[in-house]
């Protein structure tokens, strides 16, 4: 069995994907992930095996990332909004002229059920990092890192309403990249 050093080893990989995505710096992500790894391995027994030791090290891992953007957010950058036009296509796909969905969304059992399942989780991971940088920035800023609007219309100079409409927009390429690879209904 590994020792609790070589667990955490296993897991840097992902973490540092997960900084660097709201970092936008290596060099801010290494930091981040190099405080996570200290902050794990100073106090093992906070883990307690209460939960998976990914989800316990993410969970330090945002507060770290809350402080970096936080200490460096004048020289952030400003996010990519070249994806606009792909994703004006997307919404077009997705709504009748009216403003209703095009096809609404189909039954997808028991929303509760499905969430305790870890690997529905893998699954909503791979949809994140299929998402354009900068839509899956601001969605786990504002989602997973649970900042408030506020503070992400400041750390990437946004208007209230353009991060509601990228938000928008993340969820619908999330929900359609779920509907195809976890519960199985192909668009059309």
């Amino acid at each position: 069995m590994a020792t609790f050093e070589e667990q955490l080893v296993e897991h840097r990989v992902y973490l540092m994907r997960f900084a660097r995505l709201q970092l936008r710096s290596d060099a801010w992500a290494e930091d981040a992930v190099s405080e996570t790894m200290l902050a794990a391995l100073s106090k093992p027994q906070s883990f307690g095996n209460r939960s998976q030791l990914k989800t316990w090290l993410v969970g330090i891992l945002k507060h770290k990332v809350i402080d970096q953007i936080r200490s460096n957010a004048r020289e952030m950058a400003a996010p990519d909004h070249g994806a606009d036009e792909e994703a004006d296509e997307l919404d077009k796909l997705a709504f009748k002229a009216d403003g209703h969905f095009a096809n609404p969304p189909g039954n997808w059992g028991d929303p509760q059920q499905t969430l305790q399942q870890s690997q529905f989780f893998q699954v909503l991971d791979a949809c994140v990092e299929r998402l354009p940088p900068a839509l899956g920035r601001l969605f786990l800023m504002r989602e997973w890192l649970e900042l408030s609007c506020e503070e992400v219309c400041k750390e990437l100079s946004l208007t209230p309403t353009n991060l509601y409409v990228q938000l928008h927009r993340a969820r619908l390429r999330l929900r359609e990249c779920l509907s195809i690879h976890w519960f199985g209904q192909h668009p059309g």
